[in-house]
């Protein structure tokens, strides 16, 4: 028995690659990496939206007058 409990230890957090090997991954596996994926693209989206409102913003803030 160790000092420390192997429950303590920490996760490793999944990771996908692109274009990785599927093959081996459960189907438990790959419905999480399709959430994982999902919830980034959403992150994207949403920090583009952002920059693209900024962008515009500042496109108005800096038009020369006709």
């Amino acid at each position: 028995m160790s000092l420390f409990p192997e429950d303590d230890s920490p996760k490793k957090k999944a990771v996908h690659e692109i274009g990785q090997d599927l093959s081996a991954l459960s189907l438990e596996e790959i419905d999480a990496r399709i959430a994982l994926l999902k919830a980034e693209i959403e992150r994207l989206t949403e920090a583009r939206a952002g920059k693209s409102a900024s962008r515009l913003a500042a496109d108005a803030f800096f038009r020369k007058p006709a």
